[in-house]
């Protein structure tokens, strides 16, 4: 286990706020990776990306950098204009 992960780990067994924060952010870079691999798997901008789904530019940044929490809605739409399946699964804490 890395330094970091040690201090998440005990930070978090101390203040369950830190580890709902943890959780969010974790699951707000997942789907960050995921849009961005989407999107750079057709070869797209941003801009032209955020056209097709029909969104600002500046909220695909955001879900790119993992800056915003991401609703279903939105992932939703996202994967009806790019003719994709959103999939969302729920797994064992480890």
């Amino acid at each position: 286990m890395s330094k970091i992960d040690e201090y998440v780990a005990n930070r978090s067994k101390n203040n369950p706020n830190f580890a709902k924060l943890v959780e969010q952010e974790s699951i707000n870079l997942d789907v960050a990776v995921k849009v961005r691999d989407l999107r750079e798997s057709m070869a797209l901008s941003q801009r032209a990306f955020a056209e097709l789904v029909g969104k600002p530019q500046s909220t695909i940044a955001r879900i790119e950098n993992g800056s915003m929490n991401a609703s279903t809605k939105m992932l939703s739409e996202i994967a009806q204009a790019t003719n994709q399946r959103l999939t969302i699964q729920f797994s064992p804490v480890v």
